[in-house]
This record gives structure tokens, sequence and C-alpha cells, in this order.
């Protein structure tokens, strides 16, 4: 396991407003517009690999994207989700929200959002 990732034996908690992140790469070919930077931080992955939560951040501009099976909630931040073929999703400070694996998304991230994950793969 690498040093973002905790061990999967031991209960732990993170403060995730204050949790420090790490810069992740965002495919250029995915920004719609503006320069959104995001961060995150693996918390605690299975050992197949198959399961996997955390903390992510995006700073404001509009992303597509194509989505895991996943439950997260909104800890601070504001973003509208636009489903394709589906839904319009607003978050905010919060919310829960799940997307389904293969959706097709484009974000619009109107504050720096910080959410809570766990992906299942």
């Amino acid at each position: 396991m690498t040093e973002n990732r905790r061990a999967t034996t031991a209960s732990f908690a993170v403060h995730i407003p204050d949790a420090e992140l790490e810069t992740e790469p965002l495919d250029p070919g995915q920004i719609v517009s503006g320069t959104p930077v995001v961060t995150g931080k693996v918390l605690w992955e299975s050992a197949d690999g198959k399961q996997v939560r955390g903390i992510w951040q995006i700073t404001p501009g509009v992303v597509t994207d194509t989505e895991a099976n996943e439950l997260f909630v909104v800890v601070s931040g504001r973003a509208t989700i636009e489903i394709e073929g589906g839904d319009v999703i607003e978050v905010g400070p919060g919310d829960a929200a799940i997307l389904r694996e293969g959706d097709r998304t484009t974000w619009t991230v109107h504050e720096t959002l910080r959410k809570a994950y766990h992906i299942s793969l």
C-alpha cells in the first residue's frame, strides 16, 4: 500500500475539511472551460482494488467524465452535474449523490467542491 492508503485493519477518522490532498492528473481533453485543478487522497482501498474510499476536490470550471459506481457526500462547494441523456443534479454541502457506472457527465463547478466518496469498481 502507498502512503496515501490506510491499512485495511485499522479504524480511523479524518477531518475532511482540513485534510491535505495531493494533486491528481486531469486529462486536458476532459476540460470544457476554465482551469480546474483536481486534488484528492485515497483513505482506504480493498485488497482486490475494487472498493476505494477517499476525499476528492475540484476547483471551478467545467469538465466531462465517465463515472464509476459511486456514492459521495459534498463537504463544501457547489456543482451542477449533467448526466448525458438523463437528469441534472445540483449538489452542495451536505448533499449525498449516487452516480452509476458508465454515466457520462458534465460537471460545472461553481465553487471549489470537496467530497468524501466510496467507489465500487
